[in-house]
């Protein structure tokens, strides 16, 4: 099973940028989509293309804003929105499909802010959708993948001296959340992986960034340890345009 994740920043702005061919390119069995920015019917008028695809979709109350969704090739067993908690509930942010044998979800998870104006948020936040992850697999085990907007470690960015505890995706409050979904038993694939490889997967529009490689890994592939030896391999697609951010895979023995 091939699973691909990607922050389109915007599914109507992605659908103009060769969306559809990279997406017949990833040959996977799902494709997990974050920052919709579209309400569901524009998620389903944007997609109504596709077929052959199962599409779910999560939008934000405010519209332009947020949201989620998950394409699979095979119907998921069911589907399920949110984390049952209605103070994190209003952006989208969560959908979980259950298969067979895990649950695939999908996370767009809340940015600090360019003034961390909502990092207390973030922290709350992190607590409880680790929360619901470990909910998940108490039924079976989990496949989380999205924008987690952090960078885990030094090797995660560009340049890490200068943004540690000043910027928003690399503040040690953030770090400590991902730490305890590490903790947790949630294996980072790509890093467990390739323990050294520097890679990815957003860069700023600014300065040039992505041009220069001056970039940040904030999208991820964890999983239930019990599934670490079903990882077969975990990549991040730094060739593919079409968002600030760049798709991530992983591929699973099932």
């Amino acid at each position: 099973m091939r699973f691909v994740s990607w922050n389109v920043n915007g599914i109507r702005a992605a659908i103009k940028k060769d969306f559809f061919e990279a997406l017949e390119g990833f040959e996977c069995d799902a494709l997990c989509l974050q920052e919709t920015k579209a309400q569901d019917d524009q998620v389903a008028t944007a997609l109504e293309s596709l077929e052959g695809w199962h599409i779910y979709s999560s939008s934000a109350v405010k519209k332009g804003y947020s949201g989620t969704a998950i394409i699979s090739k095979a119907e998921p067993i069911s589907v399920r929105y949110g984390i049952g908690d209605e103070a994190h509930d209003q952006e989208g942010r969560v959908i979980a499909a259950e298969f067979e044998n895990y649950f695939l979800v999908t996370v767009y998870t809340p940015n600090s802010g360019g003034e961390l104006k909502r990092l207390d948020y973030r922290v709350s936040w992190d607590q409880a959708f680790l929360n619901y992850l470990q909910s998940l697999e108490s039924e079976k085990p989990v496949v989380v993948c999205g924008d987690l907007n952090v960078a885990h470690t030094e090797l995660d960015l560009a340049r890490p001296k200068p943004n540690y505890n000043k910027s928003a995706g690399y503040m040690q409050a953030e770090i400590d959340g991902l730490d305890n979904l590490v903790k947790a038993d949630f294996v980072d694939s790509f890093r467990a992986l390739n323990p050294e490889e520097i890679k990815y997967s957003w860069w700023s529009y600014r300065g040039g960034a992505r041009q220069r490689n001056v970039g940040w890994r904030i999208d991820y592939f964890l999983a239930s340890k019990v599934l670490r030896e079903s990882i077969q391999s975990a990549d991040i697609y730094t060739e593919v345009m079409g968002s600030d951010h760049c798709p991530v895979m992983i591929e699973l023995k099932d």
